[in-house]
């Protein structure tokens, strides 16, 4: 029997609607990507690129099992009257801590120990933090057991140095692919030979002895960076571009009439993201009106780079920002955050820097401050950020690696002042059976509730019946006057509404275990971690007291 389609226009719909979903990809949070990816449509201009596609339409139902979940914008939040506050990180009072004190890092007018994108990880094989860094022109390497106190060691590719690839070099990136099952490729190294000049990549067991190339990409500006989204299973190339221009070319500033910004390029393999052809790479982002140029300079702020790193449930881009070119020092960038929960859209709502230039002359950061690649470490209750510093002297530059910290997950947070106030995420669902918060109450209260379909509370998980949390913790375990166990609403759509008094709310997530293990990225690992993706929870705290680390 032959189906009258125009007779069922259900039917008609649905299959019209299955038609339209083939090849789209749905990712970890409930957001479906587009059958067309990346976008080749997206303009960077000075105006603002707007909300990313899915704050304007987010899922019905969101998954929340991959990582700790953060009020960064308002893709949770169906309902607040919190306050939403973003905090900068704090520089470590003994930076720098690295600085160039070799005589191979040493020249005539310039010493230089500084990161350049290159890398900082926590290796955990070794149990050791891991830092890759630009001398006069080589990479070079160090080891530290606590994050601060750095050693060189006397390495054999260089015999008496600490150099691991003596090429020339402008920017570069090493990642440690905690996700790589060949230990020879363990440790990547994408390497910009400078500007209009190819990306060569190089892999390695040790991060040491690098071999020679194995890829390289067509010519591309100085300053490309690549980085691992494990929420796709791509690498990305931030490509170096400048605007105006055609969709996809790889350009380079022209004083006047060109801007810095970034295109962008993925593929499953490093070496296919890097061998694109004309064409490939499509425009991504940059700075716009937004971006505040400096007071004293009327100039249109530009993109200088981006670093980017898995954190949790979200990508955190690390934007390098040039506010304008004063006539006492070069190139002072610093440090904006950004979010993405699609890997390509960003959502930039706090313009002030996350990691901020001196404005005091001849201090070691004054110049110029730019990201390292990986990110940022986890280290207890802090994130380590470390950053390049120059000092801006033209006369005898000096350039170093210093540190900053932020307390764990906290780029934003949800405030509450003495008269109280509430949050009501949007529907969620989860596999895990406890909640835990990231909550400053220690002058006040966090109490919370769950919500079923129809907004009804769901006994005996009501606010009444949950005990406040009343202290300043990154982890802290959601209780009720029936226990903590939520196994009975697990796969089900349910709301958190969480009703705050005097506090701040951090992130929340909902963990398998006892321990509160996030099962999200951890970006460049830390003490305690075994892997990418945090499987331990409490130990991690455990581990750091344990070992005299910060906590």
């Amino acid at each position: 029997m032959q189906t009258n389609f125009y007779a069922r226009p259900g039917l008609l719909l649905g299959l019209l609607l299955a038609a339209a979903s083939l090849g789209q990809e749905t990712l970890y949070n409930g957001i479906r990507l587009p059958a067309h990816w990346p976008p080749r449509d997206q303009e960077v201009s000075v105006e603002p690129a707007g909300p990313p596609p899915y704050l304007l339409h987010p899922p019905e139902v969101i998954p929340i099992d991959v990582g700790r979940q953060f009020f960064v914008d308002d893709f949770l939040i169906e309902s607040t009257d919190l306050r939403r506050s973003f905090h900068a990180a704090e520089y470590f009072p003994g930076n720098p801590v690295v600085r160039p004190d070799q005589p191979w890092e040493q020249g005539k007018n310039v010493s230089r120990a500084m990161v350049f994108s290159d890398g900082v990880w926590y290796d955990p094989a070794e149990s050791l933090y891991k830092m890759w860094y630009m001398g006069l022109d080589a990479t070079l390497y160090a080891t530290s057991t606590d994050g601060i106190h750095w050693r060189k060691p006397m390495l054999d590719v260089q015999p008496g140095t600490n150099i691991v690839h003596a090429a020339r070099r402008d920017s570069s990136t090493v990642w440690l692919d905690l996700e790589e099952r060949n230990p020879a490729r363990r440790y990547k190294l994408a390497y910009s030979n400078g500007s209009r000049k190819p990306v060569s990549l190089y892999y390695s067991a040790d991060g040491i002895h690098w071999g020679q190339a194995v890829a390289e990409s067509p010519a591309a500006g100085d300053r490309t960076t690549v980085f691992w989204n494990p929420f796709r299973k791509v690498w990305v190339a931030s490509l170096r571009d400048s605007g105006p221009g055609p969709s996809g070319r790889v350009a380079h500033p022209v004083p006047g009439d060109h801007v810095r910004l970034r295109s962008y390029r993925e593929a499953p393999d490093l070496a296919a993201a890097l061998a694109w052809n004309p064409g490939d790479p499509v425009k991504w982002t940059g700075a716009d009106r937004l971006d505040a140029s400096r007071v004293d300079l009327n100039v249109r702020p530009e993109l200088y780079n981006l670093d980017a790193v898995a954190y949790e449930s979200l990508l955190v881009g690390l934007f390098s920002i040039w506010r304008g070119q004063p006539p006492d020092r070069p190139k002072p960038n610093d440090v904006v955050v950004g979010f993405s929960r699609d890997g390509f859209h960003w959502s930039r709502p706090w313009r002030h820097p996350l990691v901020t230039v001196s404005e005091n002359g001849g201090d070691w950061n004054w110049g110029n401050v730019q990201s390292a690649g990986g990110g940022f470490l986890v280290v207890g209750d802090r994130l380590f950020f470390y950053v390049s510093g120059r000092t801006g002297r033209r006369d005898n530059e000096t350039d170093s690696t210093g540190l900053a910290t932020l307390r764990r997950d906290g780029f934003a947070s949800m405030d509450a002042g003495s008269a109280g106030g509430v949050l009501t995420t949007r529907p969620v669902r989860f596999k895990g059976r406890y909640l835990f918060v990231n909550a400053n109450a220690v002058a006040g209260s966090l109490r919370v509730e769950v919500l079923d379909g129809r907004d009804r509370v769901i006994p005996p998980f009501s606010a009444a019946e949950c005990l406040p949390v009343e202290s300043d913790n990154t982890q802290q375990l959601v209780r009720w006057k029936s226990g903590a166990d939520l196994a009975a609403l697990a796969g089900k759509p349910v709301k958190f509404r969480f009703h705050l008094r005097a506090s701040r709310l951090y992130a929340f997530w909902v963990s398998p275990e006892r321990s509160g293990a996030s099962h999200g990225y951890v970006a460049a690992g830390g003490p305690g971690f075994t892997g990418p993706v945090d499987t331990v929870g409490s130990a991690i705290y455990e581990h750091c007291c344990a070992t005299g680390i910060l906590h």
